[in-house]
């Protein structure tokens, strides 16, 4: 898990989550606000080691740039 301040001062927690037909996405979990919902974004990777790698090799840039391209998570599938 890594914590990651978006451009507008709100707190993420990143972490892997994997799709049920097997692909792995980074979701972001607000810290603080409940006026956030947890979003996803698909990652390349598709084995668990390599979306953790995936991941840490993100600098907050990447991390932002994965933000912007998210969609809000199916709550049934949380």
């Amino acid at each position: 898990m890594r914590r990651f301040r978006d451009r507008q001062g709100g707190e993420w927690d990143v972490v892997l989550g994997r799709e049920s037909w097997g692909s792995h996405c980074a979701l972001f979990v607000p810290v603080a606000s409940t006026e956030r919902s947890v979003r996803q974004a698909p990652l390349a990777a598709e084995a668990f080691s390599a979306g953790i790698q995936e991941l840490d090799a993100l600098d907050d840039a990447g991390l932002q740039q994965l933000l912007d391209r998210s969609t809000i998570k199916d709550e049934g599938n949380a």
